[in-house]
């Protein structure tokens, strides 16, 4: 069984991982590296609000930041995130087609 500092960790990377707008960022940057005006743009955020989720998730080294000439280019810098984000996807995108399975009509049953 992990120790409680360990729990308290992984709550701390689910946390972290929880909030909408870092959750887009992060699912953006899955693509490969961007700017913060494309991140704001995919996430749907201001470029203020998105350089304040990207400056925590340096923070929590999630990300990392690379300067290309003036601009800097921002990327997933730990795989095991990269890995729970894509897991979380295709649990989605699995739960989605079971619900939708879930609820067709039975064939040749009565459809109302």
């Amino acid at each position: 069984m992990p120790s409680d500092d360990a729990v308290a960790d992984v709550a701390d990377v689910f946390a972290l991982l929880g909030d909408p707008g870092r959750l887009r960022i992060l699912t953006a940057l899955l693509e490969g590296p961007l700017r913060v005006r494309d991140l704001a743009e995919a996430a749907g955020v201001s470029e203020s609000g998105a350089s304040h989720a990207l400056r925590l998730l340096r923070a929590h080294r999630v990300v990392s930041v690379q300067r290309v000439g003036r601009e800097s280019h921002y990327e997933i810098d730990d795989t095991h995130v990269r890995a729970l984000l894509q897991l979380a996807l295709d649990h989605v995108g699995h739960s989605v087609l079971v619900h939708v399975a879930d609820e067709a009509p039975a064939e040749g049953g009565c459809q109302g």
